[in-house]
């Protein structure tokens, strides 16, 4: 039977096909992840194969993340909470750990971005003065703003097109769709509820994935996407290391001349300095709001 791919490619599969049959005879059965019989929804072992049915396999058929009667396919294969891609070409889904690591690459290419356009701006609406740097309320302002909107545009832009970010493409994993919507849509979800998942510096994403039977965090719940094991190409991994290297690069040559020129441009508004960071002697200190806070090196 002919299945149109559950993924970012393709937004207009046929409606209702995200999700297996949930009525009281459909419960009772799934299907063999490895020969595709039908076997009892509690079964460890296949009759028909003696393939070993990997653990919470119901759940996965209740969720439509595997095959049933109208299959459900990802790129092509199967979604399947199976250890690794099989001979079938079934999927798993990531592991955290190869999530942080995807989310540590992300951070060193998007501290890159940051660095450049903070900089530019602090040399714009901040003075330096001497060993002192003075914020106004308006760089603060306009670094918040533009560094949120980088944050959600790198997200949302590379998941929606390509369904992985550098970070993933290098890792290996990628995300998929669990329903019919727009690819477009379900990422700006995904990465807008970033605010919510990254609380406690990201523990509130980590503990709902980790609980959640798919290892979805609050994000992919609500955009109903989940994270899966892919192999890219060679070559899209050689764009992704090269594109990394060339932002942190890039910004280590943008950076030090940008900051070579002072040039305020301050607001008659947002002209107060409300941050002072400097050093005097040994000791590094911030001053916010008339709080000083040394650093002692």
């Amino acid at each position: 039977m002919a299945t149109r791919p559950l993924s970012f490619g393709d937004a207009r599969c046929p409606a209702g096909q995200g999700y297996a049959d949930t009525s009281p005879s459909a419960r009772d059965h799934m299907e063999c992840p490895h020969c595709h019989g039908q076997i009892s929804t509690h079964a460890k072992k296949c009759k028909r194969c003696g393939g070993i049915i990997p653990a919470g396999q119901h759940l996965l058929e209740g969720l439509g993340l595997s095959e049933s009667d109208t299959p459900v396919r990802a790129g092509g294969s199967t979604l399947s909470s199976s250890s690794g891609r099989g001979k079938s070409g079934s999927y798993r889904f990531a592991r955290l750990g190869d999530r942080f690591i995807a989310f540590v690459l992300d951070v060193a290419v998007l501290f890159g971005l940051f660095a450049v356009v903070d900089a530019w701006v602090f040399m714009r609406w901040g003075r330096f003065d001497e060993s002192e740097l003075q914020l106004s309320a308006a760089a603060l302002l306009i670094v918040l703003a533009l560094n949120a909107a980088i944050l959600f545009l790198y997200g949302w832009l590379l998941e929606a097109a390509c369904g992985a970010t550098l970070g993933k493409i290098l890792v290996g994993i990628r995300i998929v769709r669990t329903r019919e919507c727009d690819a477009w849509s379900a990422c700006a979800v995904r990465n807008l509820l970033r605010i919510v998942d990254g609380l406690v510096f990201y523990l509130v994403g980590t503990a709902v994935a980790a609980c959640s039977e798919v290892r979805q965090r609050i994000g992919d719940i609500c955009a109903h996407t989940a994270v899966v094991e892919e192999k890219f190409g060679i070559g899209l991994r050689i764009c992704a290391v090269v594109l990394w290297l060339a932002t942190l690069g890039g910004a280590g040559w943008a950076v030090p001349r940008i900051c070579a020129v002072n040039n305020p441009s301050l607001s008659r508004d947002l002209n107060g300095i409300v941050l002072r960071i400097g050093r005097t002697g040994n000791t590094a200190y911030f001053r916010v709001a008339g709080y000083t806070f040394d650093i002692h090196s």
